[in-house]
């Protein structure tokens, strides 16, 4: 503290420019360009698939969701257009241009056993 005419001031010190040390952004490893393809790569589900996974109960796990994730990648790299992914009891129609899920069932509603409209199918591991 400073005294000016009896009262106490705080005292600033006075830094040059040359005396300032420029601080560099931090990063985390990732840029803008990252993150944002990642989150493109990302699956989607419709509105409609949504409606299916809760009125027929489907739970999705962070596991589940990643090996369909890989299962959509894989049929992307095959080229495929719209694929059933099987994984374990489920069902999932997907369009993988858009990476999104366009409907999901269990298999054992799967009444007549018959999808149509796609062009390939793709077992979730």
């Amino acid at each position: 503290m400073a005294h000016i005419n009896g009262v106490s001031v705080p005292f600033v010190p006075i830094v040059k420019e040359s005396q300032q040390v420029a601080k560099k952004p931090q990063t985390t490893g990732s840029t803008f360009d990252d993150l944002f393809k990642k989150e493109l790569d990302k699956i989607k589900f419709s509105a409609h698939a949504m409606k299916r996974l809760e009125t027929r109960n489907i739970e999705m796990s962070d596991t589940e969701l990643s090996r369909l994730q890989d299962a959509v990648s894989r049929a992307e790299a095959k080229g495929a257009k719209d694929s059933l992914v099987m994984m374990d009891n489920k069902a999932f129609i997907v369009n993988i241009p858009n990476k999104t899920v366009v409907t999901a069932l269990p298999i054992e509603e799967s009444t007549d056993n018959v999808f149509t409209n796609i062009d390939s199918v793709v077992f979730a591991q």
